[in-house]
């Protein structure tokens, strides 16, 4: 089920023939949409940008970026947008915001083919303001009090991205692997596993495996690299290594089920964690579903995977959404852009 919200453009978006769940009409603070939709189950939220108090400053943008999920948001917007605020499309990118659009045609398509960081990638333009935006985005960090974009204080530091199986066997080990191939296009990159042996089956570099005692030293001797991928298995305390961690769940009704009976509080302390559906067959109406019935909002939804090829868009995007910065082709940008009634 779908949200509008909606001012100037009411009457046009309320001929889009979609199921909706919520509207609202009018003219809100930004922080009155974040505390009514913060919480609240939907597919995707349709916005007129009109409808922000104040949208003209693109603080009030970054606020929603920060707290809601951009991915089912699409933004609609006219040249009272894009022609008055500098670097307008940079900074939607840079924030997280890649479904936008001026027409309603526009619109349509976005609720069909969403798009993903490889198809707005061209429109971003690094500068101070933009890298302040993704740095934001990627951290939760608050605006300064001035009603502009914090200023980041970069520091060179090892990202150490966990990646923790919660229903059994739900494609950590593997998840890692094609990570690792994935990554390391952009970035010095390696992988560990805790406790185990099985990267050795994938005989492919810069994969280690350590037992739990040796992860501490194992981290040190890699502090000059940019990524680390750490499989944590069952260490509570590899988890503590982490600055981010991904917690999986295969979404099939024995698994599930399964997970329930031996922890029924798994729910519970799942809350406010990055929850990816690994090899899922769900579509985003199953999502959605799943995300209403389980009261657990899901982070990205990863179809099964092909390890042996060299490119993967879905784990691309998913990589994306955690704050990794990926080159992109292009590829049908010049098709989308008149679709979506940007020049």
């Amino acid at each position: 089920m779908n949200v509008i919200i909606a001012n100037k453009y009411q009457s046009m978006l309320q001929s889009l023939n979609i199921d909706i769940i919520k509207t609202m009409y009018g003219e809100f603070e930004v922080e009155e949409i974040i505390k009514t939709f913060k919480n609240f189950f939907f597919q995707r939220m349709i916005l007129d940008v009109t409808a922000i108090k104040d949208y003209k400053d693109i603080s009030k943008l970054q606020q929603l970026s920060v707290e809601l999920d951009m991915s089912k948001v699409i933004l609609f917007f006219d040249d009272t947008a894009d022609t008055s605020i500098p670097n307008f499309y940079s900074m939607l990118v840079a924030m997280g915001i890649y479904n936008f659009t001026k027409s309603l045609d526009g619109v349509q398509y976005l609720l069909n083919t969403p798009n993903t960081y490889k198809d707005v990638a061209h429109y971003l333009v690094i500068t101070p303001q933009t890298q302040a935006a993704m740095q934001a985005s990627n951290n939760n960090v608050a605006m300064s009090q001035t009603g502009t974009l914090s200023q980041p204080i970069v520091t060179k530091q090892t990202k150490i991205l966990g990646v923790k199986n919660i229903t059994k066997n739900s494609g950590a080990t593997t998840l890692v692997y094609m990570m690792l191939r994935q990554l390391e296009k952009n970035y010095k990159v390696a992988a560990i596993e805790v406790g185990r042996r099985e990267f050795s089956f994938f005989r492919y570099r810069n994969m280690y495996s350590v037992d739990k005692d040796e992860l501490k030293d194992k981290i040190s001797n890699l502090s000059d690299h940019d990524v680390l991928l750490l499989d944590v298995n069952d260490d509570k305390k590899a988890i503590e290594s982490c600055t981010d961690v991904i917690y999986l769940i295969e979404p099939s009704i024995i698994k599930l089920n399964r997970l329930t009976m031996v922890d029924p509080k798994i729910i519970l302390k799942l809350k406010n964690k990055k929850v990816v559906l690994n090899q899922s067959l769900l579509s985003s109406n199953d999502v959605a579903e799943f995300e209403y019935e389980s009261k657990m909002e899901v982070f990205f939804n990863l179809p099964p995977l092909d390890e042996r090829e060299n490119d993967l868009p879905a784990l691309n995007d998913l990589l994306v959404k955690l704050g990794f910065t990926l080159q992109s082709d292009g590829k049908n940008a010049e098709r989308r852009n008149r679709i979506l009634g940007i020049f």
